[in-house]
């Protein structure tokens, strides 16, 4: 699968984004990429049924769509990625490879988890992008990517929520801590220009950034290690619900000399007991 994966990491990464692009013309897809839990009460988690038939029975189609269907459009990808390796159609083991991928690190970003996803509420406004954006841009090259092997996943829409659950035990932290930085932090200070692309925009300042950072504790860099795993873990236990096909003979380009010589370093690693992430999953 590593071998898979590697030699069309540069399609994936191209579709990493579509199920972004696709909420500018399609309507249905925003809801699928957060959970407004907070909507369901304080322990909403207790109250959600994890079925979505028994879901929407309780409080409706209507409403389960306008709070957020992540954690069963997970489940979705997931099954149409095994019906995509049963048919051994490349392209779309690809697409959907990325697209399940997005909604996994969509579901472990806590902002996705509450209605109050940009602190709006709070009068936070700026903090999705905060955790989200500006924090790993500034330090994500400094994150440990070593997060183990993939493993088998026997109940998808379970771990789906199990994902969920863990991001929204997040969100009270991440409010509460950029509040008291806000409290302290010179207001003169907060911001500063970024060059982005081809103009000067205003966004947080890299000394609030690494504040925020340094009281969040790692939290965004655990957030990413665990989506990582997820996501090898999903696909590959995709790949055995799909009676674990040959995916030597649907790799599309032929790996360079060195991609083989990487590969067989990284097996050997596994093989003497260490672990790491391969290509970066």
């Amino acid at each position: 699968m590593a071998r898979f994966y590697q030699t069309n990491i540069d399609f994936i990464t191209q579709h990493a984004v579509d199920a972004d692009k696709r909420r500018y013309v399609d309507s249905l897809e925003a809801p699928r990429h957060f959970l407004d839990a907070d909507h369901y009460g304080k322990r909403p988690f207790m109250k959600l049924p994890v079925k979505w038939k028994e879901a929407a029975k309780k409080y409706s189609e209507d409403t389960l769509k306008k709070y957020g269907t992540v954690p069963w459009e997970i489940q979705y990808q997931y099954y149409r990625l095994v019906d995509d390796f049963k048919r051994h159609d490349t392209t779309d083991i690809l697409k959907t490879s990325a697209n399940l991928g997005h909604y996994i690190a969509d579901a472990h970003v806590p902002l996705h988890l509450t209605k109050n996803y940009n602190g709006q509420l709070t009068h936070q406004d700026g903090i999705h992008a905060l955790w989200e954006t500006r924090l790993p841009e500034l330090f994500s090259d400094r994150y440990n990517y070593n997060v183990g092997t993939a493993r088998y996943i026997d109940n998808p829409l379970n771990e789906a929520f199990k994902i969920c659950r863990t991001s929204f035990k997040c969100v009270d932290s991440v409010l509460r801590f950029e509040r008291m930085l806000n409290s302290s932090f010179p207001q003169d200070k907060k911001y500063e220009m970024v060059h982005r692309g081809n103009k000067n925009v205003q966004d947080y300042s890299a000394a609030y950034a690494k504040a925020y950072n340094s009281i969040l504790k790692g939290m965004v860099a655990r957030r990413m290690r665990s989506a990582i795993l997820e996501v090898g873990s999903f696909w590959y236990s995709a790949w055995v619900d799909a009676g674990q096909p040959d995916l030597n003979k649907l790799i599309e380009k032929p790996m360079s000399t060195q991609e083989r010589k990487n590969i067989k370093r990284e097996v050997a690693l596994y093989k003497g007991g260490k672990v790491l992430a391969l290509g970066g999953y």
